[in-house]
């Protein structure tokens, strides 16, 4: 018996180690928090198997690529249906899912929008400054992923049903990449009924331009001056005008819920930095209560 509370005592030791103990309580009144750890999730990756060098300083392999974890909130309330509906975030540079989730309160603003659904937080590059999203850039890597948290809370007796809903994808800054791999080979491209880019649109834009034009699902872009994304937001719009392609255009200031609501293109300029647009005005709760979720 005392082996076995060692082994025990090993195990959460070590999952300390890899996720601070802090996540998996600090939301436990806003619902339950998991960190598991997939095959599936977006590292390790063959390409970063070296790590990576950037501006002549070395991101390793084992500090910054090495983290499979996928942090899986389900908030109170939260009723398991026939199809399970997703929000998927993606964090940007030199961050990862402990310190998005405080600094940018992502739970508190998902819960808050009372939706039906569960939060899934993939570790992406962790603490580096790599907009790379390993697995995700594959195919089906959306696919997998979301089969394997399925999976899991299945086995937690969380659901019954391993089928995804719709699901929203979003994601700040360098999110931009790997948000657009996920439209174009991610498996799950139907299912998808929001994309949410908080200062983000750096690139990929033909990506973007594809899924605005195939598919019906509702497209947001909140830009600032100064946090390099203004002009490849003006492009997209500017092209979106030559393919007729309807759209609006609001100051953060002037935006109302009825253009969330009734518009499907939707672009967003704000005067706040490049770190505020998520949380400062509780941009990410507003964005996700105006979804077409339940």
């Amino acid at each position: 018996m005392k082996n076995i509370f060692l082994v025990i005592s090993i195990l959460m030791t070590g999952l300390e180690f890899i996720f601070p103990q802090s996540l998996l309580d600090r939301y436990s009144h806003f619902g339950e928090m998991f960190v598991p750890q997939f095959s599936s999730a977006p590292f390790p990756h063959p390409e970063r198997a070296n790590g990576r060098l950037y501006n002549n300083q070395t991101f390793s392999a084992q500090e910054h690529y090495s983290d499979s974890s996928v942090a899986i909130f389900i908030p109170k309330g939260f009723k398991p249906t026939a199809k399970i509906n997703i929000v998927v975030y993606f964090h940007g540079w030199y961050n990862n899912i402990d310190t998005a989730c405080a600094q940018f309160k992502l739970i508190e603003q998902f819960s808050e929008s009372e939706k039906n659904a569960i939060f899934i937080f993939p570790e992406g590059p962790k603490n580096s400054p790599d907009s790379f999203g390993g697995r995700m850039e594959e195919k089906d890597g959306l696919k997998n992923l979301v089969a394997d948290v399925l999976k899991f809370l299945k086995q937690q007796q969380k659901i019954k049903s391993e089928k995804a809903g719709n699901i929203i994808l979003a994601g700040h800054s360098g999110a931009f990449r790997v948000i657009s791999f996920c439209l174009m080979r991610g498996g799950l491209t139907k299912n998808i009924s929001d994309v949410i880019l908080f200062d983000a649109l750096y690139g990929q834009t033909e990506k973007y331009s594809y899924w605005i034009d195939h598919y019906q699902g509702r497209f947001i872009n909140i830009y600032t001056n100064d946090g390099g994304t203004k002009n490849e937001t003006e492009n997209l719009m500017a092209d979106l005008d030559a393919w007729e392609i309807p759209y609006i255009m609001r100051e953060e200031d002037e935006l109302t819920e009825t253009d969330l609501k009734k518009n499907r293109i939707v672009f967003i300029h704000s005067s706040l930095s490049h770190n505020e647009v998520i949380v400062a005005k509780n941009q990410f709760y507003r964005f996700l209560s105006t979804s077409s979720l339940k």
